[in-house]
């Protein structure tokens, strides 16, 4: 098989899967400003220390945050086993600087795996190439690195190829020590610090050797900015399985060079940072993730929810609320997501299709005026029902419909009702079986 065969057959559960959890969690859950203030703030190692200190997550309960996820529909994990402080949330042999070492005194990242499994969450951990507490990864002139001004540093000679060593071999740990990790998700590339620059070829083949059938993002030649060779015919072998976009959902999805579509995976934060920060409380509703996670599914794209627990180890309520409400439109809709993409009808005005084989899912998101036409549809539908509780919808045909000889007319009240309020306001969802 070639690399996009590869690709494609590693990729089979994660484009039926769709949603996943997204979960940041470190030292800079402490200060609560989110997850760049080292960088942001230009803060010493001396300065950041004191987290490191303090950290002592004694609420953190990773079988109720599964269970969370869960609830919510969600059906894949991927957590931060080291963001780009450096810090540690796994037992890693190479480095003072981790969760053993702190007063947790525990190994966060396999509890993390063992209660996700235990609920039948697929498992995934984050991995930031960037490391802003390892003194061979460079400082001055860098241009994310707290150090990057700092003068002190302007002549500092850094072993670059000893801090790979050290990259790779954290790699080869998450990969050994573990179990079965389903997603490796690298972060990331940027100015000639991407690709090769890893070592990224090497570094995929050590981890096809240990963890064969997981699938890797595109960040090791790529960011949230761009993605990458993965878009072209001849996509370079460390190009990924899946694009990852971020705080955006593409305009049409994402295609290759033939208009083939691509695994994708929009990451979206709940607020506005992806690791707590206390004075967000810019929280998108319930209705807007939903929605967005229909689109991402409408143009065969997955949706990864970030939520980032605060120093205690709880995931803010706020966030917790929204999971319990998504879960409970995903209990009497998910199979309007789960093994769905792209339909073969065009965006209707009203909303979005997703489609699986023969089964049509209208999502309408907006009332209409009389009954709510269907475009390209007529002789073509067998059965008509509302998905969230099996009942019968009737095609009908309104006195005022009959010159809209290519739509076929549904409506959720009496035959005769001309307005009628939607089933469900945040997303009503119409299962057509076709023929």
């Amino acid at each position: 098989m070639n690399l996009v065969e590869e690709r494609t057959k590693r990729t089979q559960w994660f484009l039926k899967d769709r949603f996943g959890m997204f979960i940041h969690w470190g030292l800079y859950s402490i200060p609560a400003r989110g997850e760049w203030i080292r960088s942001n703030e230009k803060m010493s190692k001396e300065d950041y220390q004191v987290y490191f200190d303090e950290f002592n997550p004694i609420n953190f309960n990773p079988k109720s945050w599964a269970r969370a996820a869960k609830n919510a529909g969600m059906k894949y994990v991927v957590m931060t086993a080291k963001h780009h402080d450096g810090f540690c949330l796994f037992d890693s042999k190479l480095t003072d600087y981790k969760a053993t070492n702190t007063k947790a005194g525990r190994d966060l990242i396999k509890e993390y795996v063992d209660a996700f499994r235990e609920e039948g969450l697929k498992v995934g951990l984050y991995y930031s190439t960037i490391d802003w507490y390892h003194d061979d990864f460079p400082h001055y002139g860098d241009r994310h690195h707290p150090m990057r001004e700092n003068i002190a540093y302007k002549d500092f000679e850094h072993d670059f190829e000893h801090y790979l060593e050290y990259m790779h071999e954290q790699v080869r740990e998450l990969c050994t020590n573990y179990g079965k990790i389903d997603i490796l998700w690298f972060d990331f590339s940027y100015d000639d610090m991407c690709g090769e620059k890893w070592k990224a070829t090497e570094l995929i083949n050590m981890v096809r050797s240990l963890q064969p059938n997981v699938i890797i993002d595109n960040r090791l030649e790529a960011s949230g900015e761009n993605a990458g060779s993965i878009r072209t015919n001849n996509p370079n072998f460390f190009a990924g399985d899946f694009a990852s976009p971020e705080q955006i959902i593409p305009p049409e999805g994402l295609v290759d060079e033939d208009g083939n579509s691509i695994p994708w995976e929009a990451c979206i934060t709940m607020n506005n940072h992806w690791g707590y920060c206390s004075n967000d409380k810019n929280f998108k509703s319930t209705k807007t993730i939903i929605r967005k996670l229909v689109e991402c599914v409408s143009k065969n794209g997955n949706l990864l929810l970030n939520v980032g627990p605060n120093a205690k180890g709880e995931i803010p309520m706020e966030s917790l609320n929204i999971l319990k409400e998504i879960g409970e439109w995903m209990k009497d809709n998910g199979n309007s997501i789960y093994n769905c993409g792209k339909s073969e009808l065009s965006k209707p005005e009203w909303g979005y299709y997703t489609q699986n084989g023969n089964k049509l899912y209208a999502h309408i998101f907006e009332p209409s005026i009389g009954p709510l036409g269907l475009s390209n549809l007529t002789n073509r539908v067998k059965k008509v029902r509302l998905l969230s509780d099996g009942s019968e919808i009737k095609i009908i045909n309104p006195w005022n419909t009959f010159d809209f000889e290519n739509q076929i007319f549904i409506n959720f009240g009496s035959p005769g009702q001309l307005t009628y309020p939607l089933p469900n306001d945040i997303d009503t969802v119409v299962e057509l079986e076709l023929l």
